[in-house]
């Protein structure tokens, strides 16, 4: 019988949706204080793959990707979730919005694998627990991140795979390190 291993610490990442570009540095300040330094920033990208969020949050929306220095317990990623949602909530009060102003989808990376956490059950989604599914939505495999026929349509851009290599770059770094 194989005997259960401590996993490793694996790579957060927080991928932020908004039309508000201020509203990126705002929730930027506010993840840095809460999970540490960021190690990588991606370039502002146009979100322009689905018109799902047009409804709730309004058009010409942009995506930006976060990495965090620190790596954390995949067990963490259910709290994680609960605080971005919380933390969306909050925008959306400040700013008074009836809707969202602001996607926060926090997930992490290993040397394998790209993780996201979601609140929506479908049958390639795992249940954690307070309501929060991870999906596996990238897997690694010759030499560079690979889609599954669930995969987002904006994750299978070799623009977000050049991004998701670079970060699994650092996680290597970090965790050999």
């Amino acid at each position: 019988m194989a005997k259960a291993e401590k996993h490793p610490k694996v790579n957060l990442i927080i991928g932020i949706i908004s039309n508000k570009i201020k509203l990126f540095e705002d929730a930027r300040r506010r993840l840095n204080r809460k999970f540490g330094e960021i190690d990588f920033e991606s370039q502002i990208i146009d979100f322009n793959f689905t018109a799902y969020y047009e409804k709730e949050m309004g058009k010409n929306l942009k995506r930006r990707f976060l990495s965090f220095k620190n790596l954390i317990k995949p067990e963490e990623l259910p709290g994680i979730k609960t605080y971005t949602n919380s933390l969306e909530e909050r925008f959306r009060m400040l700013t008074g919005s009836p809707g969202r102003n602001i996607n926060l989808d926090p997930g992490y990376i290993t040397s394998a694998k790209l993780v996201l956490a979601t609140t929506k059950d479908y049958f390639h989604r795992i249940y954690l627990e307070k309501g929060i599914f991870a999906e596996i939505t990238l897997c690694f495999r010759r030499g560079g991140f690979e889609a599954f026929e669930w995969t987002y349509p904006d994750y299978r851009t070799k623009e977000y795979a050049d991004i998701f290599n670079h970060i699994r770059r650092l996680y290597i770094k970090k965790k050999d390190g």
